[in-house]
């Protein structure tokens, strides 16, 4: 486990990245240790995603029984471990032939870090799903608004952790994105999880 000064110099300099400003990666410790480390975050965004899975399981799961969305949970939390998770693990395969394998220790610890400032980012529009309903206007806005700003910050993170230009950043941006999407919609369909308001499988 990190130190809280350990912690907090990595979320800086994630922070920093997002800002793109390059001198983040200073912050962060790209050794064999510090890749491995890095995949701590997940435990510190943990608060802040188990607001949103509480709320979206308190739509999805049965109303009427504590075990059905309890489960529904669990499986809300397996999607977001493995849309985190396996995008990476394909990177690992994809970026030694893409010619960014010298990068791809600094794009895993800056983007892990930075993943859990996402997650904390996204907070307000979890809280307010707790209390208002999806399709509420102003819990759309919310949440499209947060999602607009992470996914901009995502982008300048990439391209300083790449370090290959903006043209490349952004291919692998976008490569990362439409991975995430494959597995978060995959594991959704596997893990019978259906859409807010609708009966889910299993």
């Amino acid at each position: 486990m990190l130190s809280s000064d350990e912690t907090y110099a990595s979320l800086t300099g994630a922070w920093r990245l997002m800002l793109g400003k390059p001198d983040g990666l200073r912050l962060l410790d790209l050794s064999a240790d510090g890749f491995w480390n890095s995949f701590f975050a997940i435990v510190v965004a943990a608060p802040a995603l188990i607001v949103g899975w509480v709320g979206l399981a308190n739509e999805i799961g049965d109303p009427n029984a504590f075990a059905g969305r309890f489960s529904m949970l669990v499986r809300l939390a397996t999607v977001d471990i493995g849309t985190w998770v396996l995008p990476l693990v394909g990177l690992a395969f994809v970026a030694p032939r893409a010619g960014i394998g010298g990068r791809f220790v600094h794009y895993v610890v800056a983007s892990n870090w930075a993943s859990a400032v996402i997650a904390w980012m996204m907070l307000p529009a979890a809280l307010i799903r707790l209390f208002l309903p999806s399709t509420n206007e102003f819990a759309v806005l919310t949440a499209l608004l947060l999602f607009a700003l992470s996914m901009v910050m995502t982008w300048r993170m990439t391209n300083v952790a790449i370090g290959r230009g903006a043209a490349v950043g952004t291919a692998v941006f976008a490569g990362m994105f439409v991975a995430s999407l494959a597995v978060w919609f995959g594991m959704e369909a596997l893990l019978g999880i259906g859409a807010p308001n609708q009966p889910s499988v299993g």
